[in-house]
């Protein structure tokens, strides 16, 4: 890590220091030689600096979480570790950078662990079933037709009880063992995400169930909202900063007569999924929700609006749940905005 020290905006000095345990210690002792260390500024939260902002925080030390530079600043100023470091002091220092890291020092850090796994697996299986099905298309002709009309699970389940018999030189015989690859791994993956689904629902309820008890949030979503507010959701300062984390706050896109708003392209995007599969299922299942699309339709909204409007809404109301231990399981009419 590269470490700098300014004081009253006047560079001091700067040094390297090992991304290790003994490495933290000596960065925390140096900047200490220069006075009473105020707070620090640190690239990188949910990264390479995830361990020095943690280590940082437990010596009770304020860290700030700081952007990388921009392109143009870098452009004109030059790049290189110190000069980095420089421009995430002065960041600090001036107040452009104001963001608290998360802690990730409790179980919602091994939520966020395990449920990266799982996502890992789901993608993995999904392109394994994907490509299965890719090979099946030029297979044999005999082969196809035994397998026709099967899909997902049952396309798996078959292919990986075939017989791999003969030379494996003849492509009858060569397809044949790689479907039954290929299965066998779909299979294995699909064990190991419902292993980890299995560790994930305790750790959830232990730690929010009432963020289980609310229509519309699974498991998965559950563990996806929690990695992203970390186990310190008291650093969001408000819904409307939760929302704007997610993607789903607002931006005005209004010109001449028109006044209207679309949907955010930045924040967390698997933040902003969840939300979105919450909205899906509330759109087909509640009927407050179903009241809430149909009138908004009559207004002219289209349905990518009407969404975004309700991935607002719900973003709200998590919130409150999120930041606040004692809040209780939401009832049926905070489901959505009255109809």
């Amino acid at each position: 890590h590269a470490a700098v020290t300014l004081m009253n905006g006047r560079r001091l000095a700067d040094a390297e220091f090992p991304a290790t345990g003994q490495g933290y210690a000596d960065l925390l002792q140096w900047m200490r030689g220069f006075g009473r260390l105020r707070q620090v500024g640190v690239e990188g939260t949910g990264s390479y600096g995830a361990a020095l902002a943690r280590y940082l925080a437990a010596e009770q030390i304020t860290v700030i979480e700081v952007n990388r530079p921009d392109r143009r600043q870098r452009r004109a100023k030059g790049k290189s570790d110190p000069l980095d470091a420089y421009a995430a002091a002065d960041a600090v220092l001036a107040g452009r950078a104001t963001a608290i890291p998360k802690a990730g020092d409790g179980i919602v850090e091994s939520i966020r662990a395990l449920h990266s796994a799982r996502a890992g697996a789901v993608k993995a299986r999904t392109a394994c079933i994907n490509e299965l099905q890719s090979m099946l298309i030029t297979a044999p002709a005999v082969l196809r037709e035994d397998l026709a009309g099967l899909k997902g699970a049952k396309l798996a389940d078959t292919c990986a009880a075939l017989e791999v018999s003969g030379d494996l030189a003849d492509p009858a015989h060569g397809v044949r063992a790689a479907l039954v690859h290929l299965a066998r791994r779909w299979q294995t993956l699909t064990t190991e995400i419902d292993t980890l689904d299995g560790q994930l629902q305790p750790m959830v309820e232990r730690v929010r169930p009432d963020l289980l008890a609310v229509h519309g949030v699974g498991v998965e979503t559950a563990a996806q909202l929690l990695a992203v507010c970390g186990d310190n959701p008291d650093r969001l300062t408000s819904e409307a900063a939760f929302a704007s984390l997610c993607g789903v706050s607002p931006v005005p896109a209004s010109s001449g007569r028109t006044t209207r708003h679309r949907l955010n392209r930045g924040g967390d995007r698997q933040a902003n999924r969840a939300l979105y599969t919450i909205t899906l299922v509330r759109m087909s299942h509640d009927p407050n929700t179903r009241a809430y699309v149909k009138r908004r339709t009559k207004e002219g909204l289209s349905k990518r609006e009407i969404i975004r409007c309700l991935k607002r809404y719900i973003a709200r109301q998590l919130y409150r749940i999120l930041t606040h231990p004692k809040t209780q399981p939401s009832t049926r009419k905070d489901l959505a905005p009255a109809a």
